[in-house]
């Protein structure tokens, strides 16, 4: 006999009655309820395996509630299903999915598009062949020719585009095509519609695709260029920007599409430049940057400048709504919000030469049409350097000498464009330099206070040059002028001046450095004066520039006068903040850079600076166990930064911190931050280890085998390339630990050795210069402290050692790894026949060795292998090398 189908789900009366109640408390502004009892009661509903169909069936049937409930009841269907809908039961599974297709064509659009949005999760979570009904349904939406069927199929469809194209891109069983090929030809059509939103959406999920080129668009690639074309002036702006948006991506991606078209697409951009639209004309502005950083001919684009120029100025100027004109309205009493504070990176401390460089050139909070064009004219003049100066300085210059209070705008634009041009174009601007500084200094002082913010970026992009002018006494003048002007504006009443002066200062400290010192005092005397009266997110701009002094003169701060200025104003700030207080950070780096500057004349603010990072470290660490006993949250970059700071003290002090460490439990605090599984302590934790290695190790010993085997294990990962900066680090702490104690570093040598020789077999892969140096300086170090372990295997890792070792500036820690070269030779000289003239090109890539017995040492080892090698193969090998290789060995006498 036959089993009767399963029931259909339906639903219950009272639980729908409850669920609707519920959501309608919590979407309500009005409703008295309390929203969290709410939230707790919908969480507990959501324990019921079919509370999930409740909503999918109040989404798409409850014909007599609100639309807001409705919806309300599929957005939280959407966030269950992302946590429950791998683990519901087939049939529930099923039942939502045959709710969801029906809404597609609902009469209500906010309807439709919620269904989309849980349409798209779906698939996201279950693929796209566990839903067959699903490519059916959509199709016969799409041809139906009824609106609202279209626009819904449309919606959901745009979003699987958007939030994962590939599943489109895929063989689905029972398809003769993959599905983007089947609507492939749907989507080319709406984008004829007479509807601007199927227009849009098509155009929108086409766009999707340019990235994984698909081979049914690769093959379309015609149909969709003249499709682009003949949208280029759609009524709509939402259609001109996506437009553009396809040239920009198709550009980056597949130029070479539209090198046919190529005059007509700039052409076309170029004139959407100047779209009414301010999105429209951004969206064509990346164009230009686009073009540029894909590395095409800049020919095809030369023609274009005498136009494309005047735009992007005309497109520099501040638009009416632009938020920075309201900010710049703002006085500076008034006390900085929370939101107002930008996100902050702390870079961890990295030994090495590949450190990130900062791009300290973005003044951004919003990207919009002026800076996207003032960024455009920056990679022009980078690319067509001093040939854009004919048709840009006219129009600077015309806009410059605009007066009267209603040009502005104008002004301040063309005081923008000369800061982009600055580094593209400075051999033309170069013999006008002084003329063009002397013009800009007096708008340091400008009625409108975004005119002086401007002309600090502008002057300090040029800080470079200004700086090398200043050795005769014209330019000396021009540099104090500057300095005057820029620190005046630092007391500016503005905020927004205040930040763009500090932070031009700080550009012209790094490039200045010791010719700041006759200044010292009245840079000083200004920035505490800022010190005193800024708010909270300017703060960290004085103190970032305070630190840049320090870098930049080093010792010369450490006069008693100048520390008088300096040290009371900070260690007031220091001691107003609480130890979980975030604006203690910048005040942290601050103090790093102070503590390397001074020296031993740090020592005497040290002790309370290194009790209270002792004091952080551990207060983060118990919170990171335990927040709500700690009393405030776990924030790994407390202890970043307070390593830091105690690696600056440790380099800083020398010596000298050797009474604080042994005070303290630091040993026992840092082995727990080498073994943490965040990257930036770990980074730190080895940098400082590293440090303290140098200056004091006696307290270091007691858990040196942990110290090591932690350190070891960095680099013996199969995720090295993730964690390099760790690894690069961890090995430049195991070489300073090697040289100190000695024979002690036994026990490890292998299983270094065995780490750091595939590191340098492979450094083209891994592509780290810093690491492969480190590596190869270590492994120097280990060979000069246990040459009878490592000589050994002399022969394995001989030639791209030597390689590496020839990439390294002359230095202390180069020494110490010639010195365990030699000390294998002298154990192993047959290691190292079949690599002689590696060998000999790492030995004459040294300047001069200071050191005379390191000299000497070098001396026997060439002159070793000349006796060693007879009948004519010492010649042989000498005449492999290069001329000025073999003239640089001749100081060894060979």
């Amino acid at each position: 006999m036959e089993v009767p189908p399963p029931a259909a789900w339906q639903p219950q009366e009272e639980g729908f009655r409850e669920i609707c109640g519920l959501l309608e408390h919590q979407i309500s502004p009005t409703s008295t309820a309390d929203k969290s009892q709410i939230w707790q009661q919908l969480q507990h509903f959501s324990q019921f395996p079919d509370f999930n169909n409740y909503l999918a069936f109040i989404l798409s049937r409850a014909e007599g509630k609100s639309v807001e409930i409705r919806q309300a009841a599929g957005l939280l269907l959407k966030n269950n299903l992302r946590n429950a809908y791998k683990t519901m039961t087939p049939a529930n599974q099923q039942y939502i999915k045959s709710e969801l297709l029906p809404c597609l064509g609902a009469a209500d659009r906010h309807l439709r598009s919620t269904a989309g949005t849980i349409i798209s999760v779906i698939v996201q979570l279950g693929g796209i062949s566990g839903w067959p009904e699903l490519l059916q349904a959509v199709i016969t939406c799409l041809d139906s020719n009824d609106l609202n069927h279209m626009e819904g199929a449309m919606d959901a469809l745009s979003k699987i585009c958007e939030d994962i194209p590939q599943v489109l891109d895929t063989d689905v069983p029972g398809l003769s095509d993959r599905p983007i090929k089947i609507f492939l030809p749907r989507l080319f059509q709406f984008f004829q519609s007479p509807h601007t939103s199927l227009r849009k959406l098509a155009l929108g999920s086409v766009n999707q695709y340019i990235m994984l080129m698909p081979a049914a668009l690769y093959e379309s690639m015609n149909q969709y260029l003249q499709s682009l074309f003949a949208l280029a002036n759609d009524q709509a702006a939402e259609v001109r920007k996506l437009v553009c948006a396809a040239f920009v991506q198709l550009i980056e991606v597949q130029p070479s599409f539209l090198e046919p078209h190529l005059r007509s697409v700039a052409e076309y951009i170029l004139q959407v430049n100047k779209d009414g639209d301010d999105e429209v004309a951004l969206e064509a502005c990346e164009f230009w940057s686009a073009y540029c950083d894909a590395q095409l001919p800049p020919e095809n684009l030369r023609e274009f400048l005498p136009r494309l120029i005047p735009v992007l100025l005309s497109n520099m100027a501040y638009a009416d709504d632009d938020e920075s004109l309201a900010e710049a309205e703002e006085d500076e009493s008034l006390p900085d919000r929370d939101q107002d504070l930008k996100p902050r990176f702390h870079t961890s401390r990295f030994h090495g030469s590949d450190s990130a460089e900062d791009d300290d050139d973005d003044i951004v909070n919003v990207w919009n049409l002026r800076k996207c064009s003032a960024a455009a004219l920056d990679v022009l003049s980078n690319v067509f350097g001093d040939e854009i100066l004919p048709t840009l300085m006219p129009v600077v210059q015309a806009k410059l000498s605009a007066s009267g209070d209603e040009s502005w705008k104008d002004r301040e634009a063309a005081v923008l464009a000369l800061g982009a041009v600055a580094e593209g174009c400075i051999n033309g601007l170069h013999p006008n330099l002084s003329q063009m500084v002397g013009f800009l200094i007096p708008l340091l002082d400008d009625k409108f206070p975004l005119i002086r913010s401007i002309s600090c970026w502008t002057i300090s992009r040029f800080s470079k040059y200004i700086v090398q002018e200043s050795g005769h006494q014209k330019g000396y003048e021009q540099l104090d002028k500057v300095l005057m002007g820029l620190l005046r504006r630092i007391l500016d009443s503005n905020k927004r001046v205040q930040e763009a002066a500090c932070s031009a200062l700080a550009t012209v400290e790094e490039e200045a450095a010791e010719e700041l010192t006759p200044r010292l005092e009245i840079i000083l005397q200004h920035l505490m004066c800022a010190l005193g009266k800024y708010q909270r997110r300017n703060l960290r701009i004085v103190y970032d520039a305070i630190g840049t002094l320090a870098d930049a003169v080093g010792a010369e701060l450490n006069q008693p006068a100048y520390l008088e200025i300096l040290m009371p104003p900070l260690i007031a700030k220091w001691q107003q903040l609480s130890n979980s207080d975030k604006d203690l950070f910048p005040l942290l780096e601050c103090f790093t850079s102070i503590a390397q500057a001074l020296g031993a004349g740090f020592s005497q603010f040290a002790e309370p600076v290194f009790q209270r990072c002792i004091a952080i470290i551990h207060s983060q660490q118990l919170a990171k166990a335990d927040p709500v006993a700690a009393g405030f949250p776990y924030d790994k970059e407390f202890i970043v930064c307070s390593l830091d700071l105690l690696s600056g003290l440790a380099e800083g002090l020398g010596s000298g911190i050797e009474s604080l460490v042994s005070q303290s439990n630091l040993r026992d605090l840092l082995l727990q931050c080498c073994m943490d599984d965040a990257y930036d302590i770990g980074q730190s934790a080895f940098a400082l280890l590293g440090d303290l290695a140098r200056v004091c190790t006696v307290h270091l010993h007691p858990r040196l085998p942990e110290f090591l085997d932690v350190a070891v294990k960095q680099l013996n990962t199969p995720k090295l390339k993730e964690t390099i900066s760790v690894a690069n680090n961890a090995c430049w702490a195991i070489g300073e630990l090697a040289v100190k104690v000695r024979q002690e570093i036994s026990p490890v040598v292998m299983t270094v050795m065995s780490c750091l020789v595939p590191i340098l077999q492979h450094s083209e892969e891994l592509n780290n210069k810093s690491l492969t140096e480190n590596s190869a300086i270590t492994l120097g170090r280990l060979a000069w402290v246990c040459p009878e372990l490592v000589s050994p295997h002399m022969e394995h890792f001989m030639q791209s050692w030597c390689i590496a070792l020839s990439m390294i500036h002359d230095d202390i820690e180069k020494e110490d790894a010639f010195r365990g070269l030699c000390a294998m030779v002298r154990i192993n000289p047959s290691g190292a026949l079949s690599s002689l003239v590696f060998m000999c090109k790492a030995i004459a890539s040294w300047h001069e060795i200071r050191s005379p017995e390191l000299h000497n040492e070098v001396c026997q080892v060439l002159h070793g292998y000349k006796q060693m090698l007879r009948n004519g193969a010492w010649d042989q090998c000498m005449s492999a090398l290069e001329p000025p290789v073999k003239e640089k060995l001749l100081k060894y006498q060979v």
